[in-house]
């Protein structure tokens, strides 16, 4: 059941990227390069993540795609907290954003099935 909210969650995060574009270029950080096409691409990569959640073959493929997805995302988190960079959002929930990704992290890695031999 954790796969199937985790999957929703991503398809739902994902389709965000294209109905409110804006809001996430904002956040990209300046030193990368081609800020619409990156957040339009990991839009659909999330898309596609998501959904590959829903499927038991692709399960665990796309749990691991996801986790090293956030762990990427994680360098725009970081970015944020210097002041130049943090579009007027306090540091404290800035810091809880960055706390709430190790979060997500850790639940879809516990989501993760091992395989059996």
């Amino acid at each position: 059941m954790n796969a199937y909210i985790i999957g929703l969650i991503y398809i739902c995060a994902g389709i965000a990227h294209f109905t409110n574009s804006e809001f996430y270029i904002q956040m990209m950080p300046s030193y990368l390069p081609y800020h619409w096409e990156l957040v339009l691409a990991s839009g659909i990569v999330e898309v596609i993540l998501g959904i590959g959640v829903v499927f038991k073959k692709y399960r665990n493929l796309c749990l691991w795609g996801i986790i090293i997805m956030l762990l990427i995302f994680l360098s725009v988190h970081f970015n944020m907290l210097i002041p130049n960079y943090s579009l007027g959002a306090p540091v404290y929930l800035l810091v809880i954003r960055i706390i709430v990704q190790f979060g997500l992290i850790y639940w879809t890695w516990k989501s993760i099935n091992p395989i059996s031999k």
